[in-house]
């Protein structure tokens, strides 16, 4: 065996995988990005005066965020593809579901971008509730749908992640591609842990996710890679009334949410 030839893996696609993250070889530390300080920042290690300022620009999208939603009530996050056009069926669900969850008080929060995103916006809208939309910037440029009140836009993801999380008593996880996954997986894993607690993540469309879910039952539950329980974590439901039933019974029994009329509101440091 030739002790100088390297294992290198195939992606999905079959395309063959850049040396280093892209990055011409000159770091083994190298991700690719589009984003210049990113780049840098994901290299590795930097100079203390460059991670220091970096940790800075980090807090002050933190305080932005906290100070523009401080007001916003409690939300329900919908998330899902950005890909759904208006005739798909999942985009009418979503904003059916939407404007069903809007009418029991609850502020719609979303992405803010097109597909799922514009149906829970639209749905909110149109039901004369409240509509939130967090941005995150990428290389390709998003603009906002024209169904939200308020635009708020991130630098970086996991700000804006939290944030989605921060404000939300529910999430509502339409079909979605990897983004939606990885937000799935994470509020499953908050609530796993105890980080969020009797959180209801509800998937809509049973037919896209029930494969998924089947490898979570055949394949991760037998390997005990999760607890039986961890199953309950997740509703499956293609009923927009249900997902109603299920959020407002969580918000009642296990936050002691109340409809009642707003409080005055005092603002301070810039709150939105």
């Amino acid at each position: 065996m030739d002790t100088n030839t390297k294992a290198t893996a195939t992606p999905l696609n079959g395309s063959a995988p850049p040396i280093n993250g892209g990055n011409g070889g000159s770091s083994p530390w190298g991700k690719a990005t589009r984003n210049v300080e990113e780049g840098q920042f994901l290299e590795g290690p930097r100079t203390r005066s460059f991670e220091f300022w970096f940790v800075l620009k980090v807090a002050a999208e933190f305080i932005k965020g906290f100070r523009r939603l401080h007001f916003v009530g409690p939300c329900v996050t919908f998330f899902g593809s950005a890909r759904f056009k208006e005739e798909h069926r999942y985009y009418a669900l979503a904003r059916d579901a939407a404007a069903r969850v809007s009418k029991i008080g609850f502020t719609i929060m979303t992405g803010g971008g097109p597909g799922i995103m514009e149906a829970a916006n639209r749905g909110a809208k149109e039901a004369g509730g409240k509509s939130i939309g967090c941005n995150i910037m990428l290389p390709q440029e998003q603009k906002p749908n024209p169904y939200v009140d308020r635009w708020i836009e991130f630098r970086y993801f996991f700000v804006r992640k939290v944030m989605l999380v921060k404000y939300s008593y529910a999430f509502v996880v339409m079909p979605g591609g990897f983004g939606t996954l990885d937000e799935l997986f994470e509020a499953a894993t908050l609530v796993q842990t105890g980080k969020i607690k009797d959180f209801p993540i509800i998937l809509m469309g049973r037919d896209y996710w029930e494969p998924l879910l089947g490898f979570v039952r055949e394949r991760v539950l037998p390997e005990r890679a999760i607890d039986a329980r961890d199953l309950d974590l997740l509703i499956v439901t293609d009923s927009p009334e249900e997902a109603v039933d299920r959020i407002s019974d969580a918000a009642q029994r296990s936050f002691g949410f109340k409809w009642a009329r707003p409080l005055k509101r005092r603002w301070f440091l810039g709150e939105g």
